[in-house]
């Protein structure tokens, strides 16, 4: 049994690093930078790199023999190519090792294990694999940084006999190296690795080198575009290191090699065939997955700013003087990321610079209702036949619904201009996922798809962002329990959510606690599937969509009661494919409406927005605080109401939000405060505590930014109370700093409030825009708003007394 060095005991343990290359140097590195006590020694066979690791200070002692340095350690961190490891083993079998920890940190597992079997017998229960998910094209120890491992995955990979202690005393390391660090069962994690690792370098070597030997190789190099030099950019990487993984993880390599090679074959024929459909779907299904997959670099992207610029004070702040000069070589972990520049535009964090003053002219039409659109991917992939949509938003969070459902092996073909065609898989043709199904920032998403995965026949797990990952989920989760469903969380209800398959559900009646679209959704959905009738009692007025939408797809669905506040539905039917044409969200328009009362001499029209009466709530708040707008061209579309809105700009009189309006304009508060601070008098909301769990806590982030602004916001438990400034006060609002909490809709609604600012506003944290309103910026520019987008943060964009 290893034993645990306790607190003070921690300050004597001592870390050898076999192995000087870029990850067994930035490891040492990094635990002597971190300066908690570690004394870190370095073996290499290779003299000059371990004189080379002393000169930059990453060791704090390098030892000559094998013998010398297995006597001094504590821990054992193996370093070398996987094709080395059973050498290593050999060399470290005659010494007795039973009071030491090992561990490696090669990213293929399998040949760790059949080289310390046939060395050992066994794989030692000290013996702790791990890999962490960094690197660099460079190599060496000179290209060795601290900060690599900072706010990145390692993963570490304990079998059945691993020692706990020595896995608790792993993992504290990798921590005090600023990694996250969690586990995997080693098999999967080497097909995983695989296909997202190995493979792509793989693929770089070899177009590399076969564009080499291409006669026309020099006008091939020099005339190559950055598409080429990022593809490639992985091919300058260790040849010994990739000529060891290709041999020790062969079998998971060859089928990732095999996979791709049938896409490539899929691709060539559609180019010999002059197959213009499959052509766009291919470009158009890889498009949508690298935009899903940038969402979640996105995240992680702030999540590496933010824990790197800690760690770079932490090691500058504590290591001595005399190493200042080395610490600030080494401590740069804003500006390279995995060998790759951090400020690439998909990548980084957003910031708007909204600029003071404006006027809204034209006529325009903003994107397609989110709700309606998570809705009809849902519903179009269990009907029977095709179902085709127009009008699709294609923001962040419905493309994340769609791409769950194709990781289901339903086939949709788009988006394209708004555009998507489903073929319907029935209620009973969805295919268990390879893995999670991840949601990004959709909470809609994911509370619905609870009812829907909760009746599937396999075992599902929904997971989402940052931000997602911190909203409770006990409101969808509880009911459906009641209704017989299996569902796992995370602390306090949270995601993600582990969905047992194969259970059967019974109808319930269930009496919402307070009007939610969501919740009631969910359960009709999962009502579907359950013996028997489902009954949704609501408190008030609920979005009426997915009833809509059920019967569009001709599943019968009983409203009864007070504005539709009962809702029944019966287990055992089925959906028909259908058109659906999506609507211009109100959500949406609601920013524009706002914009355009509040800036003197605006004119706008805003052409087919959804106009459903139980979301339109937005429109009569303003209209009763004075807004000049009205509907035109209404009509029926699809079973929804749709209509233009007119806005002009007037002058804005301060209310008492009524009650029965809360619910139907939840989502538009935001903007609304904005509205409430350029009105004369008092505007006071209250019963809207649901706020306070959404994307953020949007009556604090409001409140907060308001505050800052100089506008007079006292936020309520459920709500608040704005004074406005008057409509005779051009500036309202300061110029200042605008934190949005990654909160789109607080990120817009401050963009509005710089019409009536006195200077510039920037806000912060915007990438998550796109979720909801991808080109908001462009389109507000186009309108009439000034609103510049910038990637990262400008502290030189504000004047010196914001």
């Amino acid at each position: 049994m290893v034993q645990k060095a306790n607190s003070e005991d921690a300050f004597q343990q001592n870390i050898l690093v076999i192995g000087l290359g870029l990850i067994g140097g930035s490891f040492a590195a990094a635990l002597k930078s971190a300066n908690v006590g570690y004394r870190i020694y370095g073996y290499d066979q290779n003299a000059d790199a371990l004189s080379q690791a002393l000169q930059l200070d990453i060791i704090d002692e390098g030892c000559q023999s094998l013998a010398d340095a297995v006597h001094k350690a504590d821990v054992i961190v193996l370093s070398v190519p996987m094709l080395a490891m059973k050498p290593i083993f050999q060399a470290l079998s005659v010494f007795d090792l039973s009071k030491k920890v090992l561990t490696d940190v090669g990213s293929s597992k399998r040949a760790l294990i059949e080289a310390a079997n046939a060395v050992f017998g066994e794989v030692p229960a000290n013996l702790v694999p791990g890999h962490p998910i960094a690197g660099s094209e460079q190599s060496g120890v000179g290209a060795a940084r601290s900060e690599l491992f900072v706010a990145h995955d390692v993963i570490l990979l304990p079998l059945q006999n691993t020692d706990p202690e020595a896995l608790n005393i792993v993992s504290t390391l990798w921590e005090a190296a600023g990694a996250v660090v969690s586990q995997m069962d080693i098999d999967h994690h080497d097909e995983v690795l695989a296909k997202t690792s190995h493979l792509p370098h793989f693929l770089a070597f070899s177009l590399v080198d076969t564009m080499a030997g291409n006669p026309d190789n020099y006008e091939i190099f020099r005339f190559a575009a950055g598409g080429f030099r990022d593809f490639t950019r992985i091919a300058g990487s260790d040849p010994v290191m990739w000529h060891d993984v290709a041999l020790g993880n062969s079998h998971a390599v060859l089928e990732a090699l095999d996979e791709f090679a049938e896409g490539l074959d899929a691709l060539r024929n559609a180019i010999v065939e002059k197959d213009s459909q499959a052509l766009l779907n291919i470009f158009g299904r890889a498009r949508l997955a690298r935009r899903h997959f940038g969402t979640l670099l996105e995240s992680r992207q702030r999540r590496v700013k933010k824990a790197g610029a800690d760690f770079s004070a932490r090691i500058i702040q504590k290591i001595d003087n005399d190493r200042l000069a080395t610490a600030n070589r080494l401590a740069t972990a804003n500006k390279v990321v995995d060998g790759m520049s951090t400020n690439t535009p998909e990548e980084s964090m957003q910031t708007f610079i909204a600029h003071a003053g404006g006027t809204l002219s034209g006529e325009f039409r903003v994107p397609g209702d989110k709700s309606i659109s998570h809705r009809s991917i849902m519903l179009g992939a269990l009907g029977e036949g095709e179902t085709v949509i127009e009008g699709f938003l294609e923001g962040e969070d419905a493309l994340a619904t769609l791409k769950a459902f194709r990781d289901m092996g339903v086939q949709i073909d788009g988006p394209h201009q708004g555009r998507v065609t489903i073929q319907g898989v029935g209620m009973h043709g969805l295919k268990a996922p390879k893995g999670p199904l991840y949601l990004g920032n959709a909470g809609t998403a994911m509370r619905l798809m609870a009812g829907l995965m909760s009746a599937q026949s396999f075992y599902s797990v929904l997971t989402g962002d940052e931000s997602l990952s911190g909203r409770p989920m006990n409101r969808v989760v509880d009911p459906l329990t009641e209704m017989g469903a299996e569902i796992e969380t995370s602390e306090g209800g949270r995601p993600p959510l582990k969905i047992r398959g194969g259970l059967s559900l019974k109808g319930i009646e269930y009496h919402l606690p307070m009007a939610s679209a969501q919740v009631q959704s969910c359960l009709l959905l999962a009502g579907m599937y359950a013996g028997g009738d489902t009954v949704t009692v609501a408190p008030g007025i609920v979005r009426d969509h997915t009833n809509r939408m059920l019967s569009g797809f001709g599943y019968p669905v009983d409203v009864a009661g007070d504005n539709g506040s009962q809702v029944t539905i019966s287990g055992g039917g089925k959906l028909t494919g259908t058109r659906i044409d999506v609507p211009g969200d109100v959500s949406s328009a609601a920013f524009f409406m706002v914009a355009a009362s509040i800036a003197k001499g605006s004119d706008i029209r805003i052409s087919h927005v959804g106009m459903n009466p139980t979301r339109s709530g937005v429109v009569e708040i303003l209209q009763l605080m004075g807004a000049n707008i009205t509907l035109e061209n209404e009509s029926i579309v699809g079973g929804e109401p749709v209509a233009d809105i007119v806005v002009r700009y007037a002058p804005l009189q301060g209310i008492e939000i009524p009650k029965r309006l809360v619910p139907i304009a939840i989502d538009e508060f935001p903007v609304l405060f904005v509205a409430a601070a350029c009105a004369d008098g008092q505007t006071t909301l209250t019963g809207a505590k649901e706020l306070r769990v959404k994307e953020s806590d949007r009556i604090q982030a409001m409140a907060d930014g308001l505050i800052a602004l100089g506008v007079d916001a006292q936020p309520l438990p459920d709500g608040m109370v704005i004074k406005g400034a008057g409509t005779n006060t051009q500036s309202v609002f300061g110029s200042g700093i605008i934190d949005s909490h990654g909160d789109h809709r607080i990120a817009m609604s401050f963009s509005v409030a710089a019409l009536r600012s006195g200077g510039d506003i920037q806000i912060r944290d915007c990438a998550n825009v796109a979720t909801s309103f991808p080109d908001f910026a462009g389109l507000a520019k186009r309108v009439g708003m000034r609103i510049n987008v910038i990637d990262g943060v400008n502290d030189d964009a504000l004047p010196a007394d914001a």
